[in-house]
């Protein structure tokens, strides 16, 4: 398995939650996107949908293969995060171009 190009970007900016939370100084060790991410993974568990998405089974499984390998540098649960996106594209539920629009849109907000 290789990765994806923005997500290896994600990868070598390093961008991670206790480096980010400790730049700024918040305490929490929490990332504000978790619950969201968890969200996610509960909405495609009980996705009834024509989309190829995985089971929980296989979005674990490929979570655990991902994070183990391509994504091995990141913690937890920046490897979930993007172990889900790589999956999602793999399945063509999201390009490359879509992942990349959605980051610089969350980027331009960030730094507005």
């Amino acid at each position: 398995m290789t990765g994806h190009a923005p997500l290896t970007d994600i990868v070598a900016r390093n961008q991670v939650w206790s480096e980010m939370a400790a730049k700024y100084g918040v305490e929490n060790p929490v990332p504000p996107w978790k619950t969201s991410l968890d969200g996610l993974c509960d909405a495609l568990d009980h996705a009834s949908c024509d989309a190829d998405v995985p089971s929980f089974k296989e979005r674990r499984d490929e979570e655990d293969a991902l994070a183990a390998t391509v994504y091995a540098d990141l913690p937890y649960p920046e490897s979930q995060l993007v172990s889900l996106a790589h999956s999602l594209m793999e399945r063509g539920v999201i390009t490359e171009s879509e992942l990349r629009e959605r980051l610089s849109a969350v980027r331009a907000r960030l730094e507005a």
